[in-house]
């Protein structure tokens, strides 16, 4: 029998808004739109976050990256018109003072980068050269499309062989086949042995020609034993009156560990160890786990941030609501004495007004939930942004407009049961 009851209340609050179809849609798009907001929001927070976090894990939880930088009190050295050489970075003594001291480590992996044009015949295109060894297809995560990746061999006997970027190779080769052809970089041939992708690149590619920091797709890479042969540890940057060299021995050091645990009991003892050797400070240690911490943390703040601002606008849309049930209650005033005179109880009016508002909010919700869920799929369709909806949001957000109408219907459904009947009999 309750049941009944209860589905012929549902019915009854549903008459009820469809005599008035067009304010019943209006009072529903701010909970259609509050809705809409929360899960748009959230998933494209959760996108951004996961690229970051997918990013840092390119690196490597169980990796430490140790990087030269140019000390800051040197980049006016030389401005007077004098010649020096600076030297600075991390040095093969500092990769053998921590594969013989640090415990845990798993390998290490050195390279050199070098900024420097690359040829085919008259093509000429500005490329990054790594100098490094063979296990870098392993550590860095990297997608061997055609030939092969360097070898020990390679690396022991300093052959000039290079593998390619598919970016630079299509910029370098746009008709040829780059396989076994010969690329020029400074005065020196390289044979190319081998294209591979950067899997950070499989789906989306700088433009051609940015080469702002570190363009994954437009490298070269070289044994680093050939590297140091043919090119030297010292650079040479001339200027009007002077000149200045850079002498840097490596330029990136990726150290891996063996498990998770290792990493954090290294990562005072290499910060301590390189500090000893390094007084002008010309590194930096890069600890990925840290970093992946962090992005989690952030992630948790900016989804509140976000959810915060986005309820905003489901708690106006109750606003709304209770605002529209308020007019409701003083045009029905009539309708409501003779309901309480045939012999309803308060209880009866009070629920009959808390559907109507509940069917508002939930009716509201499952249309926001379904254009909240599509928002998000065509942000990513027409832009390159990731979005990514949880179900989480989506049973928060419909949660919140289901409470939303019972918090802000009980009001005016409390004040249509308190009418007196008599007087209401009388309301004209």
């Amino acid at each position: 029998m309750r049941a009944r009851a209860l589905i012929r209340i549902v019915q009854l609050g549903i008459k009820s808004l469809l005599l008035h179809k067009m304010r019943s849609g209006l009072t529903m798009l701010g909970i259609i739109f509050g809705v809409c907001s929360v899960i748009a929001m959230l998933a494209i927070g959760e996108g951004a976050s996961y690229e970051a976090q997918e990013a840092i894990k390119k690196l490597g939880s169980s990796n430490i990256i140790l990087r030269s930088i140019k000390p800051a009190q040197d980049s006016k050295a030389g401005s007077s018109g004098r010649s020096y050489v600076n030297e600075y970075g991390i040095t093969y003594g500092d990769v053998a003072r921590l594969d013989s001291t640090i415990p845990g480590i798993k390998r290490v992996l050195p390279m050199r980068i070098i900024r420097d044009e690359v040829r085919f015949n008259t093509l000429v295109q500005q490329a990054q050269i790594i100098g490094t060894h063979p296990i870098y297809t392993e550590m860095a995560g990297v997608d061997i499309l055609r030939g092969r990746f360097l070898t020990e061999t390679d690396e022991t006997h300093m052959n000039n062989v290079c593998v390619l970027t598919v970016g630079l190779a299509e910029n370098l080769f746009p008709y040829q086949d780059p396989m076994e052809a010969e690329v020029k970089i400074g005065s020196d041939y390289f044979i190319v042995v081998g294209l591979l992708r950067e899997r950070s690149t499989a789906e989306k590619r700088p433009q051609s020609g940015q080469m702002e920091g570190q363009p994954l797709d437009n490298n070269i890479y070289v044994p680093l034993s050939t590297t140091k042969s043919r090119f030297g540890e010292t650079i040479f940057k001339r200027s009007a009156g002077s000149f200045e060299a850079e002498k840097v021995q490596l330029h990136q050091v990726t150290v891996q560990f063996n498990t998770v645990d290792d990493v954090e009991v290294a990562v005072p003892m290499i910060r301590t160890l390189l500090k000893r050797f390094h007084p002008k400070n010309d590194y930096e240690v890069i600890v990925p786990l840290e970093l992946l911490r962090q992005a989690e943390q952030t992630k948790r703040i900016f989804n509140i941030v976000l959810g915060s601002i986005a309820a905003i606008s489901l708690v106006v849309g109750g606003i709304g609501i209770m605002n529209i049930m308020l007019a409701t209650v003083t045009e029905r005033t009539r309708e409501i004495g003779i309901r309480r005179a045939l012999g309803a109880k308060k209880k009866d009016i009070i629920t009959q007004f808390l559907v109507e508002t509940v069917v508002l909010s939930v009716g509201g919700g499952l249309i926001g939930v379904v254009v909240g869920v599509a928002t998000p799929l065509l942000v990513s369709q027409l832009t390159d942004m990731k979005t990514i909806v949880t179900p989480m949001s989506v049973m928060i957000s419909f949660s919140i407009s289901g409470a939303v109408g019972i918090v802000f219907g009980i009001y005016p459904a409390s004040r249509a049961a308190a009418l007196d009947p008599i007087e209401a009999l009388r309301h004209e």
